[in-house]
């Protein structure tokens, strides 16, 4: 399984920053959604990365 890279996090969150009309605040809240969604993405498809587990509290 290929990890989770910074990398593909920086495209993910470059995609929903344009997608939002590129606003110059919040910076950080696009990398989130963007770690998240991902993250959520690698689940559904049995890619769950190293120490990530469906027992975790939500």
């Amino acid at each position: 399984m290929a990890g989770l890279t910074e990398e593909d996090v920086r495209k993910r969150a470059y995609e929903i920053w344009k997608g939002a009309g590129q606003p110059n605040e919040k910076m950080d809240s696009f990398w989130y959604e963007a770690e998240k969604e991902l993250l959520a993405e690698r689940s559904e498809q049995g890619d769950v990365p190293p120490g990530m587990s469906d027992n975790l509290p939500v």
